[in-house]
């Protein structure tokens, strides 16, 4: 009698395969990662590269929207689009900062926010087992505030017309941004403990 190996299934309504749209688009998303970078300092247009940055921003949301509309959500999705989006705000921030266009003091506080939930989580999930949870609402609002005040930054500093204008607009979608981001960064604390309870119990 020959051995029945179980196989995993993957949850029902995910697929276990990487190659399916949405991944592909994330995927371009990263691959313009570069592109974005060339914009600034090898064309080099401000301008430009702050109405990439808004754009890419402006459609965070579509790899998501489609992996529901198509039924495509898969575990490395859930994984590498939050990844994908972490590392496009931390070198967008880093160019700007070295092109001059943002404040240091502003963009080291969503740096340090970035870098310190990044590792906890990192930390957490290898050393501990932790469950991988999804990011909350509160989170990817603040995610979006602060991806629609980066590229405002730019173009207060590039020869686009009306600085004050995008001026107002980097403050007043970076201030709230930074707050809520700090606030979401305090309230995954008792979600990390919870996922490492729960990774600890399998």
């Amino acid at each position: 009698m020959g051995d029945d190996v179980e196989v995993a299934e993957p949850p029902p309504g995910e697929v276990d395969t990487l190659w399916t749209v949405p991944n592909l688009v994330t995927l371009i998303r990263l691959l313009l990662l570069p592109v974005f970078v060339w914009v600034l300092f090898g064309v080099p247009s401000r301008e430009a590269a702050a109405w990439m940055l808004g754009i890419l921003g402006a459609t965070d949301w579509v790899d998501g929207y489609l992996a529901r509309r198509l039924g495509q959500t898969s575990e490395f999705g859930k994984v590498f689009d939050p990844t994908v989006d972490r590392l496009w705000f931390v070198v967008a921030i880093v160019a700007i900062v070295i092109n001059d266009s943002i404040p240091v003091w502003f963009a080291t506080a969503v740096l340090l926010r970035e870098i310190v939930v990044g590792l906890a989580v990192v930390i957490a999930t290898l050393a501990f087992g932790m469950e991988r949870f999804d990011v909350t609402w509160l989170g990817k609002t603040a995610t979006f505030l602060l991806m629609f005040s980066i590229p405002g930054f730019l173009m207060a500093n590039s020869s686009a017309p009306f600085p004050a204008f995008w001026t107002v607009a980097a403050w007043g979608f970076g201030i709230p941004g930074l707050i809520l981001s700090y606030y979401t960064a305090f309230a995954y604390i008792p979600k990390i403990r919870a996922g490492i309870r729960a990774g600890r119990r399998h």
